[in-house]
């Protein structure tokens, strides 16, 4: 029987690509997302992969979605957060709203998502949670406090799950992508990418999502077994750790 994967934010950019590599890759897979329903909608006609509709930020909501997609599809054996917003400014210019949005969203979403299904996990003996975190939650950046704070936090949460959840079978890690030909990477003008951004990426080009899709494809698979606990940098070499 094929393996049910749950991907937050995953009718769009990097979220859609993973949902449709892992389709392709044999796995039923339920794409989450959180407000854009004509995206949504195109989607699941386009790829045929069920779309789920529900605020990662809200527990109460990630709990009656996953209910929703563990009888409409299956138990959840493959989990990635991937949904994600910004609103960038400089720190003295923050609002508290921007700030919580964010850190509710990037990195409180992940208690929401993990927490219903980490038991069934440990009682199947398997399972793959895979987060999405960001160069910039490695680095910082200048003007994304909020959003490097988070990408950071994700990176910390996953290495405790990890550890705490190797011995049942279930692997918990990190991609850390860097700049990805999504809709709001190419919404940056096009002279700002070629002088300011580009450069900065020793493969001189941005990367694609179906790159990170391709990591997240192997580290769902039974070949990635002996992986946990760890931080793939997708990022073209622009920050090596």
């Amino acid at each position: 029987m094929a393996r049910t994967a749950v991907v937050t934010g995953g009718s769009r950019g990097i979220g859609a690509a993973i949902s449709k590599a892992l389709k392709q890759a044999g796995y039923n897979v339920a794409a989450n997302y959180g407000g854009n329903d004509e995206a949504a909608a195109k989607f699941k006609q386009e790829t045929g992969i069920p779309v789920f509709k529900w605020d990662v930020s809200d527990y109460e909501a990630c709990t009656d979605g996953l209910k929703k997609v563990e009888s409409e599809v299956g138990p959840v054996d493959i989990l990635v957060n991937n949904a994600g917003i910004t609103r960038d400014t400089m720190f003295h210019r923050m609002k508290p709203e921007q700030w919580y949005q964010v850190i509710n969203t990037n990195l409180n979403s992940l208690f929401n998502m993990c927490r219903p299904v980490i038991e069934g996990m440990r009682e199947r003996s398997f399972g793959r949670i895979i987060n999405i975190s960001s160069i910039n939650g490695q680095k910082g950046q200048m003007g994304q406090a909020n959003y490097s704070a988070a990408k950071a936090g994700d990176i910390g949460f996953t290495k405790a799950l990890a550890q705490e959840n190797a011995n049942k079978g279930i692997t918990v890690n990190v991609i850390a992508p860097g700049y990805i030909a999504t809709e709001m990477v190419m919404a940056v003008p096009k002279d700002v990418l070629e002088k300011n951004i580009i450069p900065q990426i020793p493969v001189r080009r941005l990367g694609q999502p179906e790159e990170i899709a391709r990591v997240v494809v192997f580290l769902a698979s039974d070949d990635a077994g002996f992986i946990t606990g760890s931080t793939i940098a997708a990022n073209g070499g622009q920050y090596m750790v």
